[in-house]
């Protein structure tokens, strides 16, 4: 665990990139964390995954906010988080930048789709008009109550309109305050390294294997000039194969597969530890709880 994270603005303003792995709940959240990684992502997907839907915008705010502060509280490092469109006009901006922030998460991306959007890596998407998406973004930024609680744009225009046109809302979301620019699905190493030559701020680079992203080395992107790659769908992937593997052993063999640790160290992954020495502390004198 770490004792001290460091917030993430502060990471940012360091050298190098940031590699931030996907998960959907606090089990996962709590994984990355032990796992050594400086920040976790909250994947829309999975969140969807997660309550059964997949990734077509079926969720709301509220849902949404709600898993993405259970993940916050349950580790001590950033949790950068997905906000979909905002899930609505610049008002509804304005409502989950308040409770993102309020439920103690530390980044949201917001996209310029039509709302209720798309995963980013299927097709048929549909995106607002360039002053939509920046007064969104504008709106955002002013309802932050802290500067280090970061907006980042999020275009998906590169489908739509091209690779040009996505370079240049991020660099207007910029203008109006963003701090992080996140260029969705560039379609060849190219245009992946094209993008941080021409946005004027940090960059997120989505990684997902997959989907349309042709790279999957990260010292590349980090040699590209990116400054934090998300791992959306790491977890869940991991989850899923892992989950079948293991229901295909039961019902093939008739036995569940062994346990690669015990009931005990299980629980202590999730603060074990610190509970029982609250109820030793309480309970001092009494006999009870030692």
């Amino acid at each position: 665990m770490h004792s001290h994270p460091e917030p993430l603005d502060a990471q940012l303003a360091r050298p190098g990139m940031l590699v931030v792995p996907g998960a959907y709940d606090a089990i996962g959240a709590r994984l990355i964390e032990q796992a050594g990684f400086a920040a976790v992502y909250m994947t829309g997907a999975g969140t969807c995954a997660a309550r059964g839907y997949p990734d077509f915008g079926l969720l709301t705010m509220s849902e949404m906010a709600e898993n993405a502060g259970t993940m916050a509280r349950s580790v001590s490092i950033p949790l950068i988080a997905d906000a979909d469109t905002g899930y609505g006009n610049e008002l509804n901006v304005v409502r989950t930048v308040r409770e993102y922030e309020r439920l103690g998460v530390a980044a949201i991306h917001i996209e310029d789709q039509v709302s209720p959007k798309r995963c980013g890596h299927v097709r048929g998407k549909e995106i607002i008009e360039r002053e939509l998406f920046v007064s969104k973004i504008r709106a955002a930024v002013e309802a932050r109550t802290s500067s280090s609680f970061l907006i980042i744009a999020r275009t998906d225009a590169r489908a739509v309109t091209g690779l040009s046109d996505a370079i240049d809302r991020v660099n207007a979301a910029l203008d109006a305050g963003a701090d992080v620019a996140f260029v969705e699905a560039p379609q060849s190493v190219e245009e992946i390294a094209r993008v941080p030559i021409e946005v004027h701020g940090p960059c997120l680079l989505n990684v997902v294997p997959g989907g349309y992203m042709p790279i999957n080395d990260l010292r590349q992107a980090e040699e590209m000039g990116y400054r934090i790659a998300i791992l959306p769908g790491l977890l869940l992937q991991a989850t899923i194969d892992a989950g079948n593997a293991a229901l295909q052993a039961l019902k093939t063999h008739g036995r569940a597969p062994e346990a690669s640790e015990s009931v005990t160290t299980t629980f202590r992954r999730f603060g074990a530890d610190e509970w029982d020495a609250l109820r030793r502390r309480y309970n001092a004198g009494t006999g009870i709880g030692t």
